[in-house]
């Protein structure tokens, strides 16, 4: 049983256009290719889809313009060819005539060429003058706010770190005149301690001629301890006679 016959309309369907056309699409290339091969003949297939995206299709080694210049040739038509010139020209001429509208709007904005202006053109020209002049006048005081802000800003900011400065020289101050008192004590302290050990080690030699410093024993024993005879200065004190070896009387009150 065949197949029944479709009927050959546009598809509603986008997704099902978009599969068909691309179905169909290399079925055409494919017997393109076919026909090219099995009958040596030149084919030129070109394929616009929807979007505008081009599929072609040349029989090798021919090019495509090859073909289409085979093409009119054969058949003695011609592309049409469209001529810039004109609307270049048209182009050129507008561009011409905006450029000196500019310039001569710029020589009246610079008060050069006044003469050929007539009242109107005057009384506009002024108008756009003063909305000028309010935008920067509106923009020179916007500047002048900003600057002075960062001034204030700047001035804070000095105060600030003088502040900080005196601060911190006061503490200076404060902590070199605090130690002052304790470091004069300090050094009457070391020059009596010096005194002192001077006076000790001016003293070792005249102490050093007595032997009662010395050893008891050798005192007891030295054949010369009698040469030396101290006086008690205190009535009540008696020096015992076997210590130092001298003799009850002498050592007697």
């Amino acid at each position: 049983m065949g197949r029944g016959k479709i009927e050959v309309k546009r598809i509603e369907n986008k997704t099902s256009r978009q599969v068909t056309f691309s179905k169909r699409r290399a079925g055409l290339l494919k017997k393109t290719h076919e026909l090219s091969v099995l009958c040596d003949a030149q084919i030129g297939l070109i394929i616009f889809s929807t979007k505008g995206k081009l599929f072609e299709y040349t029989t090798q080694p021919h090019s495509m313009g090859e073909i289409i210049n085979k093409y009119l040739q054969t058949t003695g038509a011609s592309l049409p060819i469209h001529d810039h010139r004109v609307e270049q020209y048209d182009e050129i001429t507008k561009m011409k005539r905006d450029t000196v509208n500019l310039e001569l709007s710029l020589q009246r904005y610079k008060g050069d060429d006044l003469n050929s202006a007539q009242y109107d053109e005057l009384n506009e020209l002024e108008k756009q003058l003063e909305n000028s002049i309010n935008k920067i006048r509106a923009r020179k005081l916007e500047l002048l706010e900003q600057q002075m802000e960062n001034l204030k800003r700047t001035e804070k900011m000095l105060e600030k770190e003088n502040q900080d400065m005196c601060l911190w020289l006061m503490k200076y101050e404060m902590y070199k005149q605090q130690p002052a008192p304790m470091m004069e004590q300090q050094e009457e302290e070391e020059e009596a301690a010096a005194i002192t050990e001077l006076n000790l080690l001016g003293e070792q030699p005249l102490l050093a001629q007595f032997s009662f410093f010395g050893d008891q024993h050798q005192l007891g024993t030295t054949s010369n301890s009698s040469a030396y005879h101290l006086q008690p200065s205190h009535p009540n004190l008696h020096f015992p006679p076997t210590t130092y070896g001298v003799d009850e009387k002498v050592c007697s009150p």
